[in-house]
């Protein structure tokens, strides 16, 4: 990335995101005070919305939800259409958004697949609604695919069941949720987390459900993350369709090597993701794509720093070619329409030695790029690797690079990996991830390469994969214990007796 690709990325607005913002911010005001007891500025704010539907497949339906609503009739139909509306809106900035980041980068990217004719097996997402991904910053909601390209079966009883928290929780509103209303959604997270095909709505309702228990008396919090709870329930009601998790259509198997780029870290209280970004070189001499590959597990609070990688201990050909910075020779591994590869550990050997800044360097400027998922288009969801050298690094955490700054999203860094704010200022080469959130773009840096007491160092959130490599955090870890083996063991002793 060179200054005057930042320059293109950050010159001007995207035509109508502010607009539609807006409207996005209307709803969620509403949501937070519960569509119980809709004043005339709040109605005002959900036909606002479905206006904005207007002309689209989605325009009668938002427009009948928002009059039934105001009226004081909430149904399951009503939320849903609203949801679908508010995903649009955001899918449609996240659009714009991405067309600019693509523009500015020169990078090609691929097109969505066409819908196929309604009925057929392979129709991907939740039939006859605009969607969108939200799940905020350090969300670990968005594994793609829990059922390795075979269409997810879920009973209808528990999606039913979710469908009526989120109902009742709209009612209610942000500000009037209280302990009982959270405790109400326990006994259906508990049953979905135990089926495999409903494991994103499940991780993403207990992180939710978790969310506000940890804010409860919310009534007494001074300002609410509006946005980021809304995202989060219009992502949970859509997902909770009929169809809503059949994101796994379409996958196809693929062979050829993959070079890692970078890991992403999500980390929650409740469970863990790694999303590695990297080029993949398939085999049969077809283009070079950038795809994502994303293992995750459950975990409790207790559990972090360098420990979290134990939780991923069943992936180990994955872990060992991150902590040894080593490419991945694929075979039949299923890959998604939208580039995220459905991970399995026995279909991937380590290969040859393979530096990150060399891969990205060589690489990512022709590789093409996945299109987005239906589901995922949310702003907050761009994450678009690039490589940025000759920068230096202001001590209000910007970047800047032929006289054009760009800001620096420090509060990304993982605490299980080597990278610190100290490391990422003293760096000159960064392989990042661009985002868009806050209403700027920003770089979270993956791997960087700085000078430190005069030596050349790199170190990337992957490296401490087998285990910290830092003689501090070595120590730091054995004075802690294996907090992993501790659990474990109790568990197991649990469910002895």
């Amino acid at each position: 990335m060179l200054g005057v690709q930042i320059a293109a990325l950050l010159d001007g607005d995207v035509t109508g995101a502010g607009q539609a913002l807006e409207l996005v911010a209307g709803f969620d005001e509403a949501l937070a005070n519960g569509f119980a007891r809709l004043g005339e500025e709040r109605a005002g704010a959900l036909t606002a919305l479905a206006g904005a539907m207007a002309g689209t497949p989605l325009g009668d339906r938002a427009a009948e939800a928002a009059a039934k609503i105001a009226a004081g009739s909430v149904g399951e139909e009503h939320l849903a259409a609203l949801a679908g509306a508010r995903a649009a809106l955001l899918g449609a900035v996240h659009d714009g958004l991405l067309d600019r980041l693509d523009a500015a980068l020169g990078r090609d990217r691929a097109p969505w697949p066409a819908a196929p004719p309604a009925g057929t097996d392979d129709e991907p997402g939740v039939p006859g609604t605009a969607e969108s991904e939200p799940g905020g910053p350090g969300t670990a909601e968005s594994e793609p695919g829990a059922s390795g390209g075979e269409p997810a079966h879920v009973p209808a009883n528990l999606l039913a069941a979710s469908r009526s928290w989120l109902n009742e929780v709209a009612i209610t509103g942000w500000r009037g949720v209280d302990h009982d209303l959270v405790s109400a959604s326990s006994q259906t997270i508990e049953a979905l987390l135990a089926e495999p095909g409903a494991r994103r709505l499940a991780v993403l309702l207990d992180g939710l459900a978790a969310e506000l228990a940890a804010s409860s008396p919310i009534g007494l919090m001074a300002s609410l993350p509006a946005r980021r709870w809304g995202d989060l329930w219009t992502r949970a009601v859509l997902l909770a369709q009929p169809g809503g998790l059949a994101g796994g259509h379409g996958a196809v198997p693929v062979s050829g090597r993959l070079l890692v780029l970078g890991v992403d870290v999500h980390e929650h209280g409740t469970a863990v993701q790694v999303q590695v970004h990297g080029v993949l070189e398939p085999a049969g001499g077809e283009p070079k794509r950038l795809v994502r590959a994303s293992v995750g597990a459950m975990k409790v609070d207790t559990i972090t720093g360098p420990s979290v990688w134990r939780l991923l201990a069943g992936h180990p050909v994955l872990l060992s070619a991150l902590a040894e910075h080593r490419a991945l020779d694929l075979t039949g591994m299923p890959l998604l329409p939208g580039g995220d590869l459905v991970w399995h550990d026995d279909r991937a050997r380590a290969g040859e030695p393979a530096d990150p800044f060399a891969v990205a360097r060589v690489q990512l400027a022709g590789a093409l790029a996945a299109p987005t998922p239906p589901l995922d288009r949310h702003p907050v969801r761009i994450a678009e690797p690039v490589l940025v050298e000759g920068y230096t690094v202001g001590g209000d955490g910007t970047l800047t690079l032929d006289g054009r700054t760009l800001a620096l999203d420090m509060d990304r860094l993982p605490s299980c990996g080597p990278l610190t704010p100290q490391l990422v200022a003293a760096s000159s080469a960064c392989v990042g991830l661009v985002r868009w959130d806050g209403g700027r773009w920003a770089l979270q840096p993956l791997a960087v390469q700085a000078t430190v007491k005069r030596k050349p160092v790199e170190a990337g959130n992957g490296d401490w994969a087998l285990g910290p490599t830092d003689p501090k955090a070595v120590k730091a870890e054995a004075k802690a214990g294996d907090v992993v083996a501790v659990l474990q063991e109790r568990a197991g002793r649990l469910l002895r007796r």
